[in-house]
């Protein structure tokens, strides 16, 4: 028996015409990405390597980001922002992480703190729970049921929902107030919550959490109010939304998987 390397064996030459990619040109492009995405493992950069047409496995690509000190090291870290001691009305968890297979179906909503140079400000956000995208969200300097209602109506007016969309979020007095209630009542949602000190229950949104503290707001620092607006906006907008690669969603990044799940939808339409 020939004693061969398992990549000697397997090893195909790149095609007449094309020049194979160096360690170089892709340790490159891996910092690159990581001045885009600091957060990003060595999956997510093969799969965006993928994209972009390089073939390369996963193997050398965490080689090459080893040798850059490129691979990410997150703490981790839970910070209480929910009263569920309120005495409001709180309702049974519908959802039950139940990931729905069309759009508009479950809403999943959080909030949490963002510290600035002087103070603290909160940011509420409601999340699509078939795609992971944001379709709402609000900043403000008051955690109260004002700032969980403004998220609540931009999504509701970015998105118009069909009546039965569930709403999950923790047991909270910004969701269960009045006023919040009055107005998922009003356009026809399902009232979801956790249980009583499960983070798990809405393991979608504090993941989503958890991804903007480690790839936007733990690596700057925001001197006013307006400009961590800014920056978190553009985090959701451009960044999360339209770019970063989900795991869950075959690494597609969110509007991507909306437009192939809205095209299949289309395609599978009986004719008229």
């Amino acid at each position: 028996m020939i004693d061969l390397a398992p990549s000697s064996y397997y090893y195909q030459p790149a095609p007449p015409g094309r020049k194979a990619i160096s360690d170089a040109d892709i340790q490159d492009r891996l910092e690159a990405l990581a001045l885009e995405f600091p957060r990003y493992g060595y999956r997510r950069m093969t799969a965006q390597l993928h994209q972009e047409g390089c073939r390369v496995n996963h193997k050398r690509v965490l080689r090459l980001m080893r040798r850059s000190d490129l691979l990410c090291r997150v703490k981790r870290a839970h910070v209480h922002t929910t009263d569920s001691a309120h005495g409001l009305p709180v309702y049974p968890n519908l959802y039950q992480n139940r990931v729905p297979d069309e759009l508009d179906r479950a809403w999943v909503a959080d909030l949490t703190y963002i510290r600035l140079a002087t103070t603290f400000v909160y940011l509420a956000v409601l999340l699509d729970a078939c795609s992971r995208r944001v379709v709402g969200w609000a900043l403000s300097g008051r955690l109260d049921a004002s700032l969980s209602c403004a998220a609540l109506t931009a999504a509701i007016r970015a998105r118009q929902p069909p009546p039965g969309c569930i709403h999950h979020s923790d047991r909270g007095a910004q969701y269960a107030a009045h006023e919040y209630v009055a107005i998922l009542q009003e356009h026809g949602f399902q009232i979801s919550m956790s249980r009583a000190g499960n983070p798990y229950d809405n393991a979608q949104a504090e993941s989503f959490l958890k991804t903007l503290k480690a790839e936007e707001v733990h690596l700057n620092d925001y001197p006013t109010f307006q400009e961590a607006t800014r920056r978190i906006e553009r985090f959701i907008k451009e960044v999360y939304n339209q770019k970063r690669l989900h795991s869950s969603l075959g690494y597609a990044s969110p509007v991507t998987f909306e437009r192939a799940h809205t095209h299949a939808q289309v395609e599978l339409a009986p004719s008229p």
